[in-house]
């Protein structure tokens, strides 16, 4: 994954995300399959940028429990 040579590790912004929060890669051939594939919900965008990034790391956690000591 361009930026993350060994990986993305959860808990940790994307190197490709841009000071506007938006895909640096976005249209790029080198955007991972994992992060095209990604169909974003209500759910996940919640009704502000904090809670939509605290719900992503809630997401992380349920899926990485090591998350916090990384």
């Amino acid at each position: 994954m361009p930026g993350h040579p060994q990986g993305k590790p959860a808990g940790q912004p994307c190197a490709n995300l841009l000071d506007d929060r938006r895909c640096g890669l976005w249209g790029h051939p080198d955007r991972p399959a994992v992060c095209a594939s990604l169909r974003p919900e209500p759910t996940m965008c919640l009704d502000s940028a904090e809670a939509a990034l605290a719900g992503l790391l809630a997401l992380e956690r349920a899926t990485c429990p090591d998350v916090d000591r990384m």
